[in-house]
């Protein structure tokens, strides 16, 4: 299986938080898996924790390289840019992964994360979809602390209503 390619500065273990999830079900391919994670509107109809979302630049409604957008999540305005993004072609993953941030730039309220996802179709009519985030900065930190954990169950949350809502659309 894949894995998540990691920019300098945002490699899991170098990090003041990472979390990782990941569900691999049946019936389902990375082709019906992307639109609903590649068109950020579609978003809040599956998962609770993505509002406000707006493509930046006249761009959208898909994700491309380097589009700019923004979200509100966990509390938080996120700013975000694209830094990877490979749609679906058989016999390798698909890609998609931005750097976010909020706060000021230089203060202890900044966070600056990579978050990156990989679907891969895998044998027997299988689809694998990781979510990793890694993230830097003091609400990172706290974040880090917390249990239960929100990145972790937001994200199995975000994971489980992209599953629903591609399975919808399978009928």
């Amino acid at each position: 299986m894949s894995d998540i390619l990691w920019p300098k500065g945002y490699v899991p273990g170098f990090t003041d938080n990472y979390c990782s999830n990941e569900v691999i079900v049946a019936g389902l391919t990375t082709a019906d898996v992307w639109p609903f994670l590649n068109v950020p509107d579609r978003w809040p109809t599956y998962y609770r924790n993505a509002a406000d979302i707006r493509i930046e630049d006249g761009k959208g409604p898909a994700l491309e390289p380097d589009v700019r957008f923004f979200f509100s999540t966990f509390g938080f305005p996120v700013n975000a840019q694209v830094v990877e993004h490979v749609p679906p072609v058989e016999g390798q993953p698909a890609r998609i992964a931005w750097h976010g941030w909020a706060g000021e730039e230089g203060t202890e309220a900044r966070l600056d994360v990579h978050h990156a996802w990989l679907i891969e179709d895998l044998s027997c009519g299988r689809v694998r979809i990781l979510t990793q985030e890694t993230q830097n900065g003091g609400p990172a930190r706290d974040l880090a602390k917390s249990v239960p954990n929100p990145m972790i169950n937001g994200h199995q949350e975000w994971l489980d209503g992209l599953v629903a809502a591609a399975r919808a659309t399978r009928g």
